[in-house]
C-alpha cells in the first residue's frame, strides 16, 4: 500500500487496540491529530481502512451493536500491518518528503498583487499563524510526557518560525524595502525569462 498520513494514524491506533472506525475518528479528534490528517469526512476513514484491509495490513474482527446504533465492525492490525507501520516510520523520519503545500505557490506569484494588498494579506496570515501556535501550546494537558506531545511541539516550532519570517517580510513590505511594479516585472521577465527554442 502507498504510504499516507491517514493510513499511518489508523495503523497506529489499531496497534494500541482493536476498534471500530467511528471510534478511530473520535480518537483522532480528541488527540488533536485532526491537525495532522483530514478526517472531517468519516468516509475518508472508511476508504483508508478498506485499502488497509485489501492490502492485508488490517483485518475485520468482531462486530458489536449498541442499543439504537448500527452494527459496528471492530478492526485489528495484522503482523504485516504493524511491521509496515514501523517501516514507514523508518523511511519518513530521516528523509524529508516532497510535499506540495499551497503557501509557497502563493508566494511564487506574489507579484500578481499590489505590494500593499500583499502586505495586508500576509499580516492576516501572521495573526492566524501566531494564534494557531499559541493554541497548540495551550492545549497540552499538564503532566503529559513530552513523547506524546512531540508532533505538537514540532508544529508549534514550525508556526513560530513562519511567524518570525512573516514579521520580517511584512516589515520589509511596510518599509518599502520589498516592492514591485509593472516595470520591474517586465524588466525581470526580459532579463531572466525563458527564451523560446
Amino acid at each position: 500500500m502507498r504510504r499516507s498520513p491517514l493510513a499511518m494514524v489508523l495503523l497506529a491506533l489499531l496497534v494500541e487496540a482493536p476498534t471500530h472506525p467511528y471510534r478511530m475518528q473520535q480518537m483522532i479528534k480528541e488527540r488533536g491529530q485532526d491537525q495532522l490528517v483530514n478526517v472531517a469526512q468519516r468516509n475518508s476513514v472508511y476508504q483508508t481502512l478498506e485499502r488497509l484491509v485489501r492490502d492485508g495490513l488490517v483485518r475485520p474482527g468482531s462486530t458489536s451493536r449498541e442499543p439504537g446504533r448500527p452494527e459496528r465492525t471492530v478492526y485489528e492490525v495484522t503482523d504485516e500491518g504493524a511491521a509496515t507501520l514501523r517501516r514507514w516510520l523508518r523511511e519518513m523520519l530521516p528523509e524529508p518528503a516532497r510535499e506540495f503545500p499551497e503557501f509557497p505557490v502563493a508566494l511564487a506569484f506574489l507579484a500578481l498583487l499590489e505590494p500593499a494588498e500583499a502586505g495586508e494579506l500576509l499580516r492576516r496570515r501572521l495573526t492566524t499563524i501566531a494564534g494557531r501556535a499559541a493554541a497548540i501550546e495551550a492545549q497540552a494537558p499538564p503532566g503529559l510526557p513530552r513523547l506524546f506531545l512531540i508532533e505538537d511541539e514540532f508544529r508549534a516550532a514550525m508556526l513560530r518560525a513562519e511567524t518570525e519570517w512573516l514579521r520580517g517580510l511584512v516589515a520589509d513590505l511596510d518599509a518599502g524595502r520589498l516592492t514591485w511594479d509593472r516595470a520591474l516585472i517586465e524588466e525581470t521577465l526580459a532579463r531572466f525569462g525563458r527564451t523560446e527554442t
